[in-house]
C-alpha cells in the first residue's frame, strides 16, 4: 500500500532533506524510523527537497509499505523513534497514482526577517537577521515584476537541476510586523534556491542599495550572476504543499515561531 504523511521539522542542525552517507539528514532520519515501524526498509519520496538550514512546518512524503497500521500507528510509532526536531503531524492510506512531488499543484514558502539592529537570541538560526531598515513599499514595488509565469534562471542556483527554469510565480506578498518583515511566496514549483534569491534581490532594494526595478533587470538578465546575494537559509520554511482534492490530504494551519500574521 501506499502512504503519505505531512511532518515538520527544524532544519537547523539538518544537513538538508537529501540522504547522505557522512551527515544528518532528514530524510535518513525518516526513513530510520518508519523503517523500525514499518519491520522492513522503507524509502521515501518527498514534495520538495530542502537545503541544510530550510526549515518545515508541511513537507509532505509518500513511502510504499507491505506493513498494515493504522493512521494513528504510523504517527505514533514514527514519532517515538524520531529526534525533537522531527515530527510526523499526520499519516493516511493514499491511491497508488499518488506522488508527492508530480502530484502537488503547488508550494507556499514563508521567509522571515528579524529587522533590527541587535541580532536575534531565542529566534537564531530561525530567524534572518537584517541590521539594515527595510523599506516593504519599495520591496513589494520590486515584487511586482516576478509575479506571473517567467524564466527564472537568475535565481536559482548555478548547481540547479531542473530540466526548465520556468515557473508560475502565484503570490508573492511582504509583510511587516513589528520587527518582522515575512516574504509570502506561493508557485506552481520552485527552483534550487529561488525563494533565498528573491529574498535577497527583495532586501536589497528594501535597503536602499537598488530602486525596485532592479527587480525586473535581474529576472530579464537570465543569469544568475546578475541577482546578486542568496539570502541566508535561517529564516526559509516550507509551509505547506497544495494537491488536488481527489488526493485527500488534509489541510493544517501551520505553527510558525513568530507572531501569527494569517
Amino acid at each position: 500500500m501506499r502512504v503519505a504523511a505531512i511532518l515538520e521539522y527544524d532544519g537547523s542542525n539538518f544537513s538538508g532533506w537529501q540522504r547522505q552517507n557522512q551527515a544528518r539528514s532528514v530524510q535518513g532520519i525518516v526513513e530510520a524510523a518508519l523503517s523500525k515501524v514499518a519491520d522492513e526498509p522503507i524509502q521515501v519520496t518527498v514534495a520538495g527537497r530542502t537545503d541544510a538550514g530550510v526549515h518545515a512546518a508541511g513537507q509532505v512524503i509518500h513511502f510504499d509499505t507491505s506493513a498494515e497500521r493504522s493512521d494513528y500507528s504510523w504517527v505514533r510509532g514514527v514519532n517515538s523513534n524520531l529526534p525533537p526536531d522531527v515530527v510526523f503531524l499526520w499519516a493516511g492510506p493514499v491511491d497508488n497514482s499518488f506522488h508527492a512531488r508530480y502530484s502537488a499543484t503547488g508550494r507556499h514558502y514563508h521567509y522571515s526577517v528579524l529587522n533590527r539592529p541587535a541580532r536575534p537570541t531565542y529566534l537564531a538560526r530561525r530567524i534572518t537577521h537584517e541590521y539594515r531598515p527595510l523599506d516593504i513599499k519599495r520591496m513589494l514595488q520590486g515584487a511586482q515584476h516576478l509575479l506571473g509565469k517567467h524564466d527564472f534562471t537568475s535565481f536559482r542556483a548555478t548547481e540547479c537541476q531542473a530540466k526548465s527554469p520556468v515557473r508560475e510565480l502565484r503570490a508573492l506578498e511582504v509583510v511587516r510586523q513589528n520587527e518582522f518583515v515575512h516574504i509570502r511566496v506561493h508557485a506552481n514549483a520552485f527552483l534550487h534556491h529561488m525563494v533565498r534569491n528573491i529574498a535577497g534581490v527583495l532586501m536589497t532594494i528594501g535597503a536602499g542599495e537598488r530602486e525596485p526595478d532592479w527587480a525586473k533587470e535581474v529576472l530579464d538578465a537570465r543569469d544568475r550572476k546578475a541577482g546578486g546575494v542568496t539570502a541566508a537559509p535561517d529564516g526559509l520554511y516550507l509551509v505547506s504543499v497544495s494537491y488536488p482534492n481527489s488526493a485527500k490530504i488534509p489541510e493544517f494551519v501551520h505553527a510558525l515561531p513568530f507572531p501569527d500574521i494569517y
